[in-house]
């Protein structure tokens, strides 16, 4: 038998940055059990599929993974080395429930990602024999009743941190499933936001992304009672000390507003890089996608923020072979990519997701006519890519030194723009941000030298117009 303060953890995490808090914090609410974490799933007590439902056969890949999984239980079983506890947690166990319990004998808990604060009881009743199926939308607030996290887990985990300020989404864009699985938008109090954003910052914290779903369109309660927008909650933030870097995704663009782009203007310690996906150029495939914007809707949004913040970079979503895209309508894709241009981008062949109204629609395009349209829009995504890399090159810029390298005496940071940047430096310097000089690019990151003094440079210049308008 297993020792009760030596249980261990392994929790494998699919998708998206929210996926990747979820999973921290369902560690941390396991450490009130007495799990902790490890890295060999063969060793562990309790495995979790932290699932994501957005990718193509999501769910089948849930399944082959946890007939692997089973062999590894039986194999522990068979070794008399105890038992192992299987989980499915996320949006795919949200979408599926009972009928990975009935495809997949071997799952004791199917926990949707609403209720993984229940995470404690949902094991007292899986150690008691019962096969758990939690996938309601539960009343009460998760995030008040997860416990804290201690300053060294928080520390362990690095100098740069998720939070999730937002969940859900009420836009009902027709190829995805988010509103099914993650529910209507929610948004935690402000208090409750800047009270964890202080914790991560007496840890060590130096950079903090705000997450959400739709996170521009967050409204939590401030201190005052009223609703606060995004804009108004990263000023608050920008105040807390040693927290010297703000980022956000996922963002919308019918949710970018005066008083966000304001923060893009004034605020040091929001980065320069905004994650605004536009998924089509063509008005037809906006309109039939429910993306609530059109093309020149979306042109005069960068217009405005790259007044707002000239030194601005972007990265967009896009789907090709939507349901009735027609090659006029692609070409539509490929001219807005061309007149906005991109520094990262993330494109995909659409693929129906069920109970999605996409994923009825006809006229769905051949798969060998969408393979050719996303080998053409990557190629010129890559490029975009390329090209705002080698811009950088000669250039100084500030670094937050995250992890050691691959190679000996390496250290890789983060931009402001979000390029991996790898320098030689000491190990002790994890955790400072300092100055570097890029000397040139690999295929996916920047090269620098280090700045002897240190000292990081002013950020770029500002619009400092008073008024703005989208």
């Amino acid at each position: 038998m297993t020792d009760p303060k030596d249980k261990k953890v392994f929790v494998k995490t699919y998708g998206c940055q929210m996926n990747v808090y979820d999973s921290d914090r369902m560690a941390d609410a396991l450490a009130t059990k007495g799990y902790k974490p490890t890295e060999q799933m063969e060793e562990a007590d309790l495995v979790i599929l932290n699932t994501c439902h957005i990718r193509e056969k999501a769910a089948e890949k849930v399944y082959s993974e946890l007939g692997r999984i089973r062999k590894l239980r039986d194999a522990k079983r068979d070794g008399g080395k105890g038992d192992m506890k299987i989980g499915v947690a996320g949006c795919v166990a949200q979408a599926e429930g009972e009928e990975i319990m009935r495809r997949a004998p071997v799952v004791d808990m199917v926990f949707g990602p609403q209720s993984y604060h229940r995470l404690p009881d949902l094991l007292d009743r899986a150690d008691n024999g019962d096969r758990v199926v939690e996938t309601d939308f539960p009343v009460e607030d998760k995030f008040a009743n997860l416990p804290k996290a201690k300053k060294e887990v928080t520390r362990k985990r690095g100098v740069s941190s998720f939070l999730t300020v937002q969940e859900g989404c009420d836009k009902f864009c027709t190829f995805c499933v988010v509103p099914y699985t993650r529910g209507a938008e929610a948004s935690r109090p402000v208090a409750q936001i800047v009270a964890e954003a202080e914790r991560l910052a007496e840890a060590g914290v130096r950079e903090v992304t705000l997450l959400g779903q739709n996170v521009n369109g967050y409204h939590g309660e401030g201190p005052d009672g009223k609703a606060w927008g995004l804009g108004r909650l990263l000023f608050r933030l920008a105040e807390i000390n040693g927290l010297d870097r703000l980022r956000y995704t996922t963002s919308h663009p019918r949710d970018m507003d005066e008083e966000l782009l304001a923060a893009h203007r004034d605020l040091d310690s929001l980065m320069p890089y905004l994650h605004l996906p536009v998924q089509a150029g063509s008005n037809k495939i906006l309109k039939a996608m429910n993306r609530q914007h059109t093309y020149d809707d979306y042109v005069r949004l960068i217009d405005v923020i790259r007044d707002v913040r000239p030194d601005i970079a972007l990265s967009g979503d896009f789907i090709v072979g939507f349901p009735g895209e027609t090659e006029e309508d692609f070409e539509d894709t490929m001219r807005i990519v061309r007149e906005v241009t991109y520094a990262s981008a993330y494109s995909f062949k659409y693929s129906p997701r069920p109970g999605t109204p996409a994923a009825d629609m006809k006229e769905q395009v051949e798969a060998t006519i969408a393979s050719e349209r996303l080998y053409r829009l990557q190629e010129l995504l890559n490029q975009q890519q390329r090209d705002f890399n080698a811009s950088k090159v000669g250039t100084t810029m500030s670094l937050l030194l995250e992890r050691k390298g691959r190679d000996e005496g390496q250290l890789v940071g983060k931009s402001p723009w979000l390029q991996a940047v790898h320098v030689q430096a000491s190990e002790e310097l994890i955790g400072e941000i300092v100055t570097v000089h890029i000397d040139n690019i690999g295929t996916n990151s920047l090269f620098g030298t280090m700045i002897e003094d240190r000292t990081t440079i002013g950020t770029p210049l500002h619009n400092q117009a008073e008024g703005l308008s989208i």
